[in-house]
């Protein structure tokens, strides 16, 4: 939030240096993310006074003898056609530092420094300065805008720094102010906080005014949805005389970002940075029927803002009708059809608190923001909403835009605006701040807070101000106390049963940064995604309704549709993470992420959901295939000294003829596959894209299995290649596991070869085994392999019907 210091000083008296003030708000709680000198790249311009002004010829120039202060006067050369001689001008000196228009004598970016010049054969020492060279608009500066050169008062002493002038020694803080702060949303919010820090009084802004003896007859104000809008206040202006506002008022908004548009306007902009209370003003003459109704929007109702879009509606969105139709979005947006205009005689300030969520909720679901939006967002309070109003039309009497009549309407749902008592034990906030505060500073920084303490024995009692909602119990108090008497005073200390430990990894941060080095190891990279995903992402891989990925939590306040359930699968974010890639020209890689998936055992929620640590690996680019891909997850198997097994699969995602499921110890403990061509089409994906998905959450008992070690075998291994015809439907692993049962010597299987052909069958397939056979504490006899590759290929027509290709 932007807050000039000039604006602050009219209501605490401030005298300390900004820098001391940027350090006080530090300590107190606001940090200043930034603090600018408004004229902070002008330097070595002065108020000069054109004593001579003769054109030169043939030219649209002049040059000019200009008076800057420092004895004789000097030679400027100057094509504006405002000069002339007797009035006074902004002057930069040789040396001098002033905003670029053209790109001569730049030094810094938008920058550049004055040097001596010479223009048509004459000399020039310096320039003479239009508003655009000093960075000042026509809202900072009456004049500022016009195409030609600034002219300063007559009253403006020769010489002189101009910054004082036109406000460039203004200091603008930029100040970051936390969600549970919402009444420092504004100047004098800021204001109160800095009385405090400094200990000085805080002046109230003039809130009064004096009702002229107009009434609007029939004017009524209605609020149907008092869940939603607790106050409305409405008041009736007439004799309204649209204009532009004061040079002050104009120059205050520029500083804080706002465009001054007219004085009724500028009033409600001007309140909103001062209080911190949204307003609007509606042209009476367009609210038809004379009357404000506050309701939930019908289904479908449509309503055009002031930016002229056009929005339909439905119960969730609150607007402000007259007798017949929507002519505000509350809390976002007034309505195209009852703006103020030139034409304006008659005007209805509004004035009141909208709950937060629904207008952030409306905000988010339309697409529409504001600054009124934004403030409502964080949080109106009652008081601040009445005070608004009276400041508004003290505004109007003191601009002389209206007569404030007694038409004044205040609904509300009778929330008390007065301040409420809060009991405390001091020791139990002492006990908070493990110090304790001397009772004179709990006194005297409650007193600065407006709390009105009282204090009997430990007794702590305090009057919460009605702007004060973050105020709730004891700990609260604490958070007052210590911000202002100081973090510094807190004692480091132990907690009482806090014990000091090595430190280090437990088991399982150990074992899974192993598996990310595992996976490093065979070329993946890492990605990390957000744990919420679009429920779109589940129609992507074209899961069926009643399975249970489809059984996702909702989030009760999304960022948007794209965030608004929590994953109960890894594999979309995946599949994205692999097209972007292409997208972006990298049309080959490895991924893999180690995330949490969330299962609900029942929804809507009655507990906690289980989170379930999941390992979820990609691969993409035409290098790599099914077996690429079970290489990464063999790995880890590895990694963790564990044997997986593989069995055939169905995913509606994946190839249907290049899915397994992945088991341990014949536990499913996930699936590997390609993903089908319509996925890869709708990703725009030019390669094949490989994802396996695995649950760590089933695999953690298994974290402790350390490696067993296994001697060098003292004598010779024997290998033998097997040709084994079986039918297509029998797979490779169920081979494997019976080549593997059938001899305890056989220690490892390799296929390599897959044959499919007329010469063993339409319905056969030949697979070609390495089996590896490993003595134990005496050599092979002669014929002993022999014997176990007999019982193996028995074994194999026993349970596969498979024999020895001929």
């Amino acid at each position: 939030m932007l807050v000039p210091l000039s604006w602050l000083k009219d209501y605490v008296d401030i005298d300390v240096e900004p820098h001391v003030l940027e350090e006080k708000l530090f300590g107190c709680g606001f940090e200043v993310e930034e603090l600018n000198e408004v004229g902070k790249d002008i330097s070595g311009v002065v108020v000069g006074l054109v004593k001579e002004c003769d054109p030169i010829p043939d030219t649209h120039l002049h040059v000019c003898k200009v008076d800057i202060g420092e004895g004789e006067p000097v030679q400027i050369c100057c094509g504006a056609d405002n000069v002339c001689a007797g009035k006074k001008f902004p002057v930069a000196k040789v040396g001098a530092q002033v905003y670029a228009t053209a790109k001569d004598h730049v030094t810094v970016e938008g920058v550049m420094k004055i040097g001596k010049g010479k223009l048509r054969g004459y000399d020039s020492f310096g320039m003479l300065c239009s508003g655009t060279e000093l960075g000042v608009s026509e809202d900072m500066y009456p004049g500022a805008g016009y195409n030609g050169l600034l002219v300063l008062p007559d009253d403006a002493k020769v010489g002189s720094d101009v910054k004082p002038i036109l406000g460039l020694d203004e200091w603008i803080f930029d100040i970051s102010v936390t969600a549970n702060r919402p009444d420092c949303q504004s100047i004098f919010g800021i204001a109160r906080e800095v009385a405090a820090v400094l200990e000085k009084p805080l002046k109230t802004p003039d809130l009064s005014y004096t009702e002229s003896g107009v009434k609007k007859e029939g004017f009524k104000v209605t609020v149907e949805a008092p869940e939603l809008c607790p106050r409305y206040i409405g008041h009736y202006v007439s004799d309204v005389k649209i204009a532009e506002s004061p040079a002050w008022m104009k120059r205050r908004l520029a500083l804080v970002g706002i465009n001054a548009i007219s004085n009724i306007v500028d009033i409600t902009n001007y309140i909103l940075i001062e209080l911190g209370q949204p307003m609007h003003a509606f042209d009476e003459a367009f609210l038809e029927k004379g009357e404000i109704c506050v309701r939930r929007a019908k289904e479908n109702e449509k309503i055009v803002t002031l930016d002229e879009k056009e929005f339909a509606l439905n119960s969730n969105n609150l607007v402000i009708c007259d007798g017949v139709k929507p002519v505000a979005l509350a809390g976002i947006m007034g309505g195209l059809n009852s703006e103020i205009r030139e034409t304006t005689t008659g005007v209805v300030f509004e004035a009141a608190k909208f709950m937060r969520d629904n207008i952030r909720k409306t905000s988010r679901a339309l697409g529409q923001a504001s600054d009124s939006s934004a403030r409502f967002a964080k949080g109106v309070d009652e008081y601040t909403t009445i005070m608004a109003m009276k400041r508004a039309l003290h505004l109007v009497e003191e601009l002389g835009c209206g007569k404030v009549s007694s038409t004044h309407v205040d609904q509300n749902s009778g929330n008390s605006v007065e301040p409420r008592e809060m009991k405390a034990s001091l020791k139990k906030v002492n006990d908070v701040l493990g110090i304790e505060v001397p009772v004179k500073d709990v006194e005297r920084i409650l007193t600065n807070l407006n709390f009105a303490p009282v204090i009997n024995d430990d007794e702590l009692t305090i009057q919460v101000p009605a702007y004060r909602e973050d105020m709730e119990s004891f700990p609260d108090i604490s958070e007052e106390l210590i911000r202002m008497y100081g973090y510094d005073h807190v004692v480091p200390t132990f907690l009482a049963d806090a014990t000091v430990t090595s430190g280090g990894l437990t088991l399982k941060q150990k074992t899974e940064l192993k598996i990310k080095r595992t996976l490093c190891a065979c070329g993946a990279s890492e990605g990390i995604h957000y744990s919420f995903i679009s429920p779109s992402d589940l129609d992507l891989i074209n899961l069926p309704e009643d399975c249970d990925e489809r059984k996702a939590i909702r989030i009760l306040n999304p960022i948007n549709e794209d965030l608004s359930i929590m994953r109960t699968t890894l594999v979309p974010q995946m599949i994205h993470a692999m097209g972007r890639n292409e997208k972006r020209g990298r049309l080959y890689g490895r991924l893999f992420e180690l995330g949490n998936r969330f299962v609900a055992d029942e929804l809507p929620l009655k507990d906690y959901p289980d989170e379930r640590a999941t390992l979820s690996i990609g691969a993409f680019g035409d290098n790599e295939n099914f077996f690429t891909l079970k290489s990464m997850v063999e790995a880890v198997a590895d990694s963790l000294n564990l044997k997986f097994e593989y069995e055939e699969s169905e995913k509606p995602y994946l190839h249907p003829y290049r899915t397994a499921r992945i088991l341990c110890n014949s536990e499913e403990i996930g699936f590997m596959g390609q993903i089908t061509y319509e996925i890869q089409k709708a990703e725009d994906m030019r390669t094949p894209g490989f994802v396996a998905q695995i649950d760590l959450k089933s695999l953690e008992r298994y974290y402790a299995v350390e490696p067993k070690f296994v001697p060098l075998p003292k004598f010779d291994i024997e290998k033998r290649d097997l040709a084994i015809v079986m039918d297509k439907n029998v797979t490779c692993g169920q081979a494997e596991s019976i080549i593997k049962g059938a001899c305890r010597f056989v220690t490892d299987v390799q296929l390599f070869d897959v044959f499919e052909g007329a010469q063993i069958g339409a319905d056969k397939k030949s697979l070609a085994f390495t089996v590896t056979f490993t003595p134990g504490d005496e050599a092979f006899g002669d014929g002993a392999v022999d014997g176990y590759v007999a019982k193996i290929l028995k074994n194999l027509k026993f349970h596969l019907n498979a024999e020895l290709r001929s």
